[in-house]
């Protein structure tokens, strides 16, 4: 169990730190050394280290700034490696010395220090590696995508004839006259919220998920798809919006369930 959590963990931190960190070596080396530590207190220094070499490779095989080498299938062995991992090997007797100090307690029962790893390792997965897998499920399929914008022409303006300028009244004569007020922009304008939807819905589907309230998620995922059918049913004859809106809303959701299911087969275990 504790090795899936280091796993998660690492994959987790070290995608966060692509997307957040401005200087990259700088996240790496920061969040290795804070890992690092937390396997060496809680005596698993070796699975420690299996997780950031696992980390290393996901970085490798799912870049964030062009398409991925292996297409989906770093994630799908990851998912296998997880899953082996919580069914095969259960929590540890001895967490070493911060097992000493572990106390933590919930509505269900205590929390065992490898089942509260595995919790934060599949819930920092969730925020940013998840993106990167479903971009790769969407890549794969050749599913619809925004046109990319045409060269944009240049246009050669025609020559006007300048207004006179009429000089001010008063004292101020030699005063420039001012330009007409211009409204300023809307900082809304350019709002992006697809890497912050997708983190908090796969968040929420796990939470509820693993709380058994099963008519809550039916509507929520259901609410989705009704604010998105405006825009799906302008798709026209291809289908290739809507094609797009269920791969990317199925691969999250799975990721999302997939993460509930290995916390609860880890709870009841």
């Amino acid at each position: 169990m504790i090795i899936a959590g280091f796993v998660l963990l690492a994959v987790g931190a070290v995608d966060l730190v692509r997307q957040f960190a401005p200087r990259r070596w700088i996240g790496y080396l920061t969040v290795a050394v804070l890992l690092l530590l937390l396997g060496s207190v809680s005596d698993a220094l070796l699975p420690m280290i299996a997780a950031l070499v696992v980390g290393a490779l996901w970085v490798w095989s799912m870049p964030d700034e062009r398409r991925a080498p292996l297409g989906f299938w770093p994630a799908v062995l990851l998912g296998v490696l997880s899953v082996g991992a919580v069914v095969s090997l259960g929590a540890r007797a001895d967490a070493g010395l911060i097992g000493d100090v572990w106390s933590l307690r919930s509505p269900f029962g205590d929390v065992s220090f490898d089942l509260a790893m595995l919790v934060l390792g599949a819930g920092v997965f969730l925020l940013e590696s998840s993106n990167l897998v479903v971009r790769a499920a969407l890549d794969g399929e050749h599913t619809w995508r925004p046109a990319d914008p045409e060269p944009a022409v240049p246009v050669v303006p025609e020559p006007t004839t300048p207004a006179p300028l009429v000089p001010p009244v008063g004292d101020g004569a030699d005063a420039p006259v001012d330009a007409a007020p211009t409204k300023p922009a809307d900082p809304r304008g350019g709002f992006k919220g697809g890497r912050l939807i997708g983190p908090l819905e796969r968040t929420i589907v796990m939470i509820l998920t693993l709380a058994a309230a099963y008519p809550v998620l039916a509507a929520m995922l259901a609410a989705k798809g009704i604010v998105r059918f405006p825009e799906i049913s302008r798709d026209g004859e291809t289908g290739a919006r809507a094609e797009y809106f269920l791969v990317g809303s199925l691969v999250s959701w799975v990721i999302a369930l997939s993460a509930a299911f290995l916390v609860w087969w880890a709870a009841h275990s």
